[in-house]
């Protein structure tokens, strides 16, 4: 048996490859070029991952913690549709991360050519938003419903964002981005009274009283 695998330390080093293959290009990643970069030995990268695929499998799973950490509830936060679709535009708008958003959609591209070397990357990529996007709706939403309004959600976010990466017009893009999720924003029941009725209300009560 070889030398137990220190975990902290795999954890870093994956860490480092992700840093690496964002401002570099997943294409550009391989033992050697990783292994340079990181200040290791290709020996080393092969006892924390094994194989260069079972590396190139945890770089993409990294990623892919990194994006969909981004909508996670924090306490405190609201969990509407509309509050988990701004936290999702703002993680992914973020100029900070956009070498992250470039990889992705590098890799979604890759993916969609040769499905079979990205199967796992390929099966979360929408799972993940969807299951956030569709529990924000709340238990009393139908299934197919919600599911339908996260699927416009994302596919909206992801083109705004696509177009952002392509063209760097934030101006534009953050302007039709708010008008995206302001039209997300709960609506009120449609018996419930507004502010002026309730007033009313009040009013007449108050002198059926007197």
């Amino acid at each position: 048996m070889g030398r137990p695998i220190n975990q902290q330390r795999r954890n870093d080093l994956l860490d480092a490859a992700v840093d690496y293959a964002v401002h570099n290009g997943f294409s550009e990643v391989s033992w050697r070029t990783v292994a340079a970069a990181l200040d290791v030995s290709p020996t080393a990268l092969v006892h924390h991952f094994g194989t260069k695929e079972e590396m190139l499998v945890a770089i993409l799973g990294r990623l892919r913690e990194r994006i969909v950490g981004a909508m996670n509830d924090r306490p405190g936060q609201r969990t509407d549709l509309e509050a988990a679709a701004r936290r999702a535009w703002k993680g992914a708008s973020n100029p900070q991360r956009g070498g992250e958003y470039r990889l992705f959609f590098a890799v979604y591209g890759r993916a969609l050519q040769a499905p079979e070397p990205f199967a796992e990357f390929l099966e979360h990529v929408v799972a993940d938003w969807m299951r956030a996007l569709v529990q924000a709706q709340g238990p009393d939403i139908d299934p197919a419903t919600a599911t339908c309004t996260a699927t416009l959600v994302i596919a909206t976010i992801r083109g705004l964002l696509l177009d952002l990466l392509a063209t760097g017009d934030r101006d534009r893009v953050e302007h039709a981005a708010e008008h995206f999720l302001a039209s997300l924003k709960p609506q009120a029941p449609a018996n419930a009274p507004t502010a002026h009725h309730a007033g009313q209300n009040t009013t007449s009560y108050s002198r059926a009283e007197a």
